[in-house]
């Protein structure tokens, strides 16, 4: 048997890191933690290195860690633009990326494509791992269109609800997933699926226009691939983080029992459904901002992590989200798509958006 698998995990008191310790300790033969790095949690076990976003030289300490010549694999599941680092960092030391965090692939796409070796980035979103795993062993030009489906949040099933007045605890309400605060507004707002948009256009080097959302409630199948016959593929399984995680650190093995297999005679019916662009528009501006190209994905990013924050402050309203994003990207005039230029258009949507807030002020 070869050797275990040394993993450094960005994120490890997180939702995502927390189900990659529960693989990692199930299946010790293979995987063992090298390095772990969080917030302002503690972990509940040692690990060569502990990093904690409040030690010094915080930032030295984690590309250190990614770039350590004894890691084969980094799970990158800090949420927001602060992961692009320590991506960068680790794709340019040639280790493996299992990504969770779908703003590096958003703010810099082609310049973290165009850092990373072959097969170098295994996407650990459920919907980018089904698409990978639809794809395995096909060719790009028989791909006709990408899937992505969408739980569609809490609001989705609830025309009536007036998206005005939505407060915060009724936004982090997920129906189907247990998130972290901003990816859960972002689900609500559908912003999610304009982000993994993005992702998947760059991961899958497809162009934006073949890559579409539909609504599947039951949240079982995770995505499907459309293929130049007419015929497609779908991936499905109960909702279960650990197994895009246990795929991501095994392939191109499974891991036997890593998730209970799905009782499929017990499903009932699957929904899907289209998408409502005009209550949730989130998607078709994420589209957008990817067909403009230059920093606008980075200022689309930016600019919803900063709404979100103002929502969750109470400054803004849930349905003021995407209209501040919106601003941001009609003002902005930059281009380029450069370190440089992702980091320029993040800082510049950051300041916009903290500028316009008193504007869409409750």
């Amino acid at each position: 048997m070869s050797r275990r698998q040394n993993i450094a995990i960005l994120g490890a008191t997180g939702s995502v890191g927390r189900q990659a310790l529960d693989v990692i300790d199930r299946y010790p033969e293979r995987f063992q933690a090298f390095g772990l790095v969080t917030g302002t949690r503690v972990p509940d076990r040692e690990a060569g290195y502990l990093i904690r976003s409040g030690d010094p030289d915080f930032e030295a300490r984690v590309v250190e860690l990614v770039t350590h010549p004894e890691v084969d694999i980094v799970l990158v599941a800090i949420p927001g633009a602060r992961s692009l680092g320590p991506t960068l960092a680790a794709l340019k030391a040639h280790k493996k990326v299992a990504l969770a965090t779908k703003e590096v692939l958003v703010m810099a796409g082609d310049l973290v494509m165009g850092t990373a070796g072959a097969d170098a980035i295994r996407p650990v979103d459920s919907e980018h791992s089904a698409i990978w795993q639809c794809l395995w062993g096909e060719s790009h030009d028989s791909v006709r269109r990408l899937l992505l489906t969408a739980s569609g949040g809490p609001f989705w099933a609830f025309p009536e609800t007036d998206l005005d007045e939505v407060t915060v605890e009724q936004a982090l309400q997920h129906p189907r997933w247990s998130m972290g605060p901003k990816v859960t507004i972002d689900s609500a707002t559908l912003m999610n699926k304009g982000l993994e948009l993005i992702e998947a256009h760059q991961l899958f080097r497809l162009p934006v226009d073949r890559v579409g959302v539909v609504v599947h409630p039951q949240s079982v199948i995770h995505s499907l691939v459309e293929f130049v016959d007419g015929s497609a593929k779908a991936q499905l399984g109960n909702p279960d983080m650990r197994l895009p995680i246990g795929l991501a650190f095994a392939y191109p093995d499974r891991l036997p029992g890593v998730v209970p297999p799905t009782a499929f005679e017990d499903l009932g019916s699957l929904e899907l459904h289209p998408l409502d662009d005009r209550r949730f528009p989130a998607v078709e501006l994420a589209r957008r901002a990817a067909q403009t190209g230059g920093g606008h994905p980075a200022v689309l990013n930016a600019a919803n992590e900063e709404a979100v924050s103002a929502f969750q402050a109470g400054s803004i309203r849930f349905s003021s989200i995407v209209s501040v994003v919106e601003s941001a990207l009609s003002a902005f005039k930059g281009s380029g798509t450069m370190l440089e230029d992702v980091l320029d258009a993040d800082r510049w949507a950051r300041e916009y958006v903290v500028s316009q807030v008193g504007i869409y002020k409750r």
